[in-house]
C-alpha cells in the first residue's frame, strides 16, 4: 500500500507483533492513515479512527457512563478506544489533558472511568500520528508518554517513480479498505504469542546491557535507555526476528529496530534536526561493541 517504503511497512508489522504502540510522526498526507488501515484488514482487526483536536474530550476517547433514567443506573457506553486498532490521528492537537487519557491504555490495556476498570480487547494497538512540532496548533507529547510507544517512524515522501504510481492509481486508499484479511483477532494474538517466544541469548542481553550503560554515560543525550526502553529494545529484536523467521535473534536484529526505538527516547541536549538526530544515533550504535 506504501510504494517504496517497506522497511517503514515490515517496522509497523514488527511494531505489532511486540505487542507494542507505534508512533509516526510526518507531515500531513504521506500515507500514515492508509498504513494503519492496510496493516488492520491483513490482520482481520477491527479498525477505529479518532481525529485529535484542540476541543476533544478524554471521553470522546474511553466512552462515559450514561444514565438509564427506565433502568434508574448508570450505564457505561465504550468509546473508540474499545478495538483492536486504533488510529489516534494528529494526536498532538489534542491537549495534554487529553492526550493522557490514553496512557493507562497504552501501558495496560484497559481503561478507568468512574472507578471501574474496563480491559480493551485482544490483541490492542494503538498507531499515534504526530505532526511535527513547528506546524500552528501542536502541543508536544511529554517524554512519558512518548516512552510507552514502542518505536517512532517517519514515512516521508516516496521515491518520484513510486510517487508517479501513486498518482496514477489515485492514491490507495481504497485499495487498503479492500484488503482481504490474512488472520484473525485470535490468530493475531498467537503471532504475538509465538513472537515472544524466539530466544534471545545471554551474550545478546549483556549487548543490550552495554547499550544501556553506554546512553547512561554518554554526554549527548539529556537521558540514558530506561530499563522499560532495553525491553522494547528486546521485544522488537525479537518480532523482528520472528518475521524474518528465525526462532532466535541476532546483533542485526538489535541494530536494525535501534533507531526506531531509541529515537524518541535518546533525546539528545540541544535542540537538533532529525536528519542530525538519527545521524548521532547511529554514531552511538556504532561504537558500542557488538558481542562475538
Amino acid at each position: 500500500m506504501l510504494r517504496g517504503k517497506e522497511r517503514e511497512v515490515e517496522l509497523a508489522l514488527v511494531s505489532f507483533l511486540a505487542g507494542g504502540h507505534l508512533l509516526l510522526e510526518d507531515l500531513p498526507g504521506t500515507g500514515k492513515t492508509t498504513l494503519a488501515l492496510a496493516l488492520s484488514r491483513a490482520l482481520g482487526c477491527e479498525f477505529r479512527r479518532v481525529q485529535f483536536t484542540s476541543d476533544l474530550l478524554p471521553a470522546d476517547i474511553l466512552g462515559a457512563e450514561v444514565w438509564r433514567a427506565e433502568e434508574g443506573r448508570f450505564e457505561f457506553r465504550p468509546g473508540p478506544v474499545f478495538t483492536h486498532v486504533l488510529l489516534a490521528d494528529e494526536i498532538n492537537r489534542a491537549s495534554p489533558r487529553t492526550q493522557s487519557a490514553l496512557l493507562e491504555a497504552l501501558a495496560e490495556g484497559r481503561v478507568s472511568v468512574s472507578g471501574r476498570t474496563y480491559e480493551l480487547p485482544r490483541p490492542f494497538f494503538v498507531i499515534a500520528t504526530q505532526n511535527p512540532l513547528d506546524l500552528y496548533g501542536t502541543y508536544p507529547l511529554p517524554e512519558s508518554q512518548l516512552d510507552r510507544f514502542l518505536m517512532r517512524l517517519s514515512l516521508g515522501y516516496p521515491p518520484r517513480e513510486e510517487e508517479r504510481a501513486v498518482l496514477a492509481a489515485d492514491g490507495f486508499y481504497e485499495t487498503a479498505r479492500g484488503l482481504e484479511p490474512l488472520a484473525d483477532p485470535v490468530q493475531a494474538r498467537a503471532l504475538q504469542e509465538a513472537a515472544r517466544q524466539v530466544r534471545v541469548s545471554e551474550k545478546l542481553l549483556d549487548y543490550l546491557l552495554n547499550l544501556g550503560e553506554a546512553s547512561r554515560r554518554s554526554r549527548t543525550f539529556r537521558f540514558g535507555f530506561s530499563t522499560r526502553g532495553l525491553l522494547a529494545l528486546k521485544a522488537a529484536a525479537r518480532a523482528l526476528a520472528f518475521l524474518r523467521g528465525r526462532d532466535y535473534v541476532v546483533p542485526d536484529d538489535v541494530q536494525a529496530v535501534f533507531l526506531p526505538v531509541a529515537y524518541h527516547r535518546l533525546l539528545p541536549r540541544e535542540e537538533l534536526s532529525p536528519e542530525v538526530r538519527e545521524t548521532l544515533l547511529v554514531e552511538f550504535l556504532e561504537r558500542v561493541p557488538v558481542p562475538l
